[in-house]
């Protein structure tokens, strides 16, 4: 077998330094144009396609590529509409730096095969998404010494860890409240990342704290506080697990809650997509949003408006933005690298006075 051309292979055929053929490739501007193209004549002949990018990235200290991390199959990035705005937000930075984004899905299977892949990622840090903080692969990048931004809830990272994120329990104590407002003491709360491993359907958790999920946990206790305020113990609550944040995943749970005779006059969903589940899941069962069921969402994804759905609005595509920011130009003031970004509720038609009574499962007084 011919063995592989190497840059040593060009350096012996041009009767040039094996640095020189190297500079061809990553600073031509060292090198009269009648010498580059020398080399690369050489190069062509001898069938060699360039210095290897991981071996070049450890010798220049750089590899041109920051990684984002989430606990998700590879198709969630392109599919989940939050997701893909934040990654748009994200790719604007990069590219405003000149540099790529790789996709490191960790999947929660196995978190051994997950840790070795960000040990052997070849990046010069990692924005962090949807990933629990006790995920052994945020301690991977640690041990690397390379810098981190996490989009998560703040409470979820150290005081000296870069973060960008929203108050999750606040806004999602918002939500509760404003349903509280309108006479709702019947709840049912949907969610994924409720209990790991389980399918869709009703869980009994004594509170939120159970809950290993940052983000999970801290919506789901902005829903518990609102209502206790009310009245509404946590155990009153239905509690239904979506086995994915999907909109199919989201009817399949709400379908839990729906077909209860003590039916609740309210759903708080952790998210547009599951709150868009449930919306579809009432309107299949003859009901109507906001007069019979009311829906919340949290999100604002750009479906949320046509449904309808009452909903919290937070910055995609700028939570994105900041976090490249944050992590290819950080700013000099300690202070100024943890970012908290403002929340609204956008109340539409999905919400609205709790019936006063219900009569039967066609939820008609």
């Amino acid at each position: 077998m011919p063995t592989k051309p190497t840059l040593q292979t060009v350096a012996d055929a041009v009767g040039v330094s094996r640095s020189t053929v190297s500079n061809a490739y990553s600073r031509p501007d060292q090198l009269s144009p009648a010498l580059r193209e020398r080399i690369h004549e050489a190069a062509r002949r001898l069938g060699y396609s360039g210095p290897d990018p991981a071996a070049r990235s450890l010798r220049s200290g750089r590899a041109g590529a920051i990684g984002v991390l989430f606990t998700a199959d590879l198709p969630y990035a392109f599919t989940d509409p939050y997701a893909v705005q934040f990654l748009r937000g994200l790719a604007e930075s990069a590219q405003r730096h000149g540099t790529g984004l790789l996709l490191v899905p960790i999947p929660d299977e196995d978190e051994q095969a997950a840790v070795g892949t960000v040990r052997n990622a070849v990046v010069d840090g990692f924005c962090v998404y949807c990933v629990p903080g006790s995920h052994g692969a945020l301690a991977a990048i640690r041990s690397r010494g390379l810098p981190m931004v996490i989009a998560e809830q703040p409470s979820a990272v150290g005081p000296e860890a870069m973060f960008v994120g929203i108050d999750e329990q606040a806004a999602a104590r918002r939500a509760a409240g404003h349903v509280a407002t309108l006479g709702h003491r019947r709840v049912a709360v949907i969610s994924d990342f409720l209990l790991p491993g389980r399918a869709d359907g009703p869980v009994t958790l004594a509170g939120p704290e159970e809950i290993g999920y940052d983000v999970t946990r801290a919506r789901a206790g902005g829903f518990r506080d609102a209502l206790a305020e009310v009245g509404v113990a946590w155990s009153d609550m239905i509690t239904v697990h979506a086995a994915a944040n999907s909109r199919e995943h989201g009817a399949l749970a709400a379908s839990y809650a729906l077909d209860r005779a003590d039916r609740p006059t309210a759903i708080l969903a952790v998210t547009d997509l599951l709150a868009l589940g449930a919306l579809d899941a009432v309107l299949a069962r003859g009901l109507r949003p906001g007069r019979d069921i009311s829906v919340t969402g949290f999100d604002d994804i750009p479906e949320a408006a046509a449904a309808g759905l009452t909903t919290i609005r937070q910055p995609a595509v700028e939570k994105g933005v900041r976090a490249g920011e944050l992590l290819l130009d950080p700013p000099a003031d300690p202070t100024a690298r943890q970012v908290l970004l403002p929340t609204e509720l956008v109340v539409r038609a999905s919400t609205g006075p709790a019936p006063a009574a219900l009569d039967g499962l066609d939820g008609r007084k």
